[in-house]
């Protein structure tokens, strides 16, 4: 029978009480995962895990300490309490550190909405170990392809509960399938491989095995007798796989914890463009069916969709409760947290403006450069932007790929290159970061 989360995150919150402390909050995950692995058609690996994690915050005066265990016995509890009161009272103190006031706290949500969890059933691991197969089969199954590394399907459930002692109390269920393929061509020094993963909130959602083997197989073949480019500037198209990367980038540098810190390449950006004129960056926390979605944070905040960035110009910060206290504005509702940590600001889902072009039109009108479809490394440096990634993907000859690419290094200054980029129009719906592939000019390719 699965454990009252409710219950355990109260006996938390009573025991921070009994303990001395002056506020807390608790936080309780319980959740299972099957993950089963298949090579050459045969079981490789199975593995199933299941447990509870809880966490506690407590507050003395402006001290907070937090801590976490696994086992969810009274003892437990109480130990744990007691033990991060007097963690407290010896922290040094954070005059920002503090739960939310009652009035800030989100009051409506549909949960229902959002379709976190799915309400099928969890999938036998024949079930799992049939899909990777029928994955594995149809990347070998494709002429030029000579073994996999891997194929594997998986499926977890969660539930989340929160409670604190400003009176918010909540919780919720979240769900994933996932199937990926890493598919191999060539043999010896020869060997090049590539991958296709895809998971979804609901099972049905998934693509069908047959079709994320053959485009892993698909990927791998296009990696053949890779060479190195020439070094010079070049326009480069990030593949939708990495694009995501350069937004990822941006929203690093307008995180909380870096501005707070003053170690932010667009610490004073804020008001100022950032993004072609033409482009937006949108936060909406409310998408049905993505992984990132959330009725309110982990500070018990409401999420609201929001434009981080609006016609180009950066219209805001990400922030929790303490970072938007230290910077003297009020939080986003952008809070996330583990069992074992406080509040830390985090987005959550986030949509860029797509374009009118498909890929393969900005590979036409290109000419001649790079498709990146796999980063390695970053060398990216905080407070200047400063860019330098290893890459590997496909070179472009007057508009038409010629060969594919390794062992090479991009390089730039984020603040420019994201100023510039254009977007095509082949983001992927289901993504949390739903950004397409984006095409940069003029970058620094450092090569044979």
């Amino acid at each position: 029978m699965p454990q009252d989360l409710a219950a355990l995150t109260d006996a938390l919150l009573a025991a921070a009480r009994k303990a001395g402390a002056e506020a807390a909050d608790a936080l309780a995950v319980a959740g299972s995962s099957v993950q089963i692995g298949v090579r050459k058609g045969a079981l490789e690996e199975a593995e199933r895990s299941e447990g509870t994690d809880l966490g506690l915050r407590v507050l003395v005066g402006r001290r907070q300490a937090c801590v976490s265990a696994s086992d969810t016995s009274d003892r437990t509890i109480a130990d744990m309490a007691e033990r991060a009161v007097a963690m407290a009272k010896e922290a040094p103190e954070d005059p920002y550190a503090g739960l939310a006031d009652p009035d800030q706290l989100a009051r409506d949500w549909d949960i229902a909405t959002l379709e976190l969890s799915d309400p099928a059933p969890e999938p036998d691991p024949a079930e799992l170990q049939e899909d990777a197969a029928r994955a594995e089969a149809a990347a070998l199954a494709v002429e030029g392809i000579s073994q996999t590394q891997s194929a594997s399907a998986g499926y977890s459930a969660r539930r989340i509960q929160m409670a604190a002692s400003n009176g918010f109390t909540a919780g919720y269920a979240r769900t994933d399938r996932g199937l990926s393929v890493v598919a191999i061509t060539g043999t010896g020094a020869g060997m090049e491989r590539d991958y296709c993963g895809e998971s979804r909130v609901f099972q049905a959602d998934l693509p069908a095995p047959e079709e994320i083997g053959r485009l892993a197989a698909e990927r791998a073949l296009l990696r053949r007798a890779p060479r190195q480019p020439r070094t010079g500037a070049y326009p480069v198209l990030y593949d939708e796989r990495v694009a995501s990367s350069l937004i990822g980038h941006l929203l690093a540098a307008i995180n909380g914890t870096a501005i707070a810190r003053g170690a932010s390449w667009l610490r004073d950006a804020l008001g100022e463009p950032v993004l072609p004129d033409d482009l937006s960056l949108l936060e909406e926390p409310h998408r049905p069916r993505v992984t990132a979605s959330r009725p309110f944070d982990a500070e018990g905040l409401p999420t609201q969709m929001r434009g981080l960035v609006q016609g180009g110009v950066l219209t805001g910060w990400v922030l929790d409760l303490a970072t938007a206290r230290k910077l003297g504005l009020e939080s986003t509702g952008n809070a996330a947290r583990g069992p074992s940590a406080p509040p830390s600001p985090s987005v959550t889902n986030v949509t860029l403006t797509q374009g009118r072009q498909s890929r393969d039109e900005m590979i036409r009108e290109m000419g001649t450069g790079l498709l990146v479809t796999s980063l390695m490394g970053s060398s990216v440096n905080a407070t200047t932007g400063d860019y330098s990634r290893g890459a590997s993907g496909l070179w472009v000859e007057n508009g038409e790929i010629a060969y594919a690419v390794n062992e090479c290094t991009i390089a730039g200054n984020l603040r420019e290159m994201l100023r510039t980029i254009r977007p095509a129009n082949d983001a992927r719906p289901h993504a949390s970061r739903k950004v397409p592939s984006l095409l940069v000019e003029g970058l620094t390719l450092a090569g044979a």
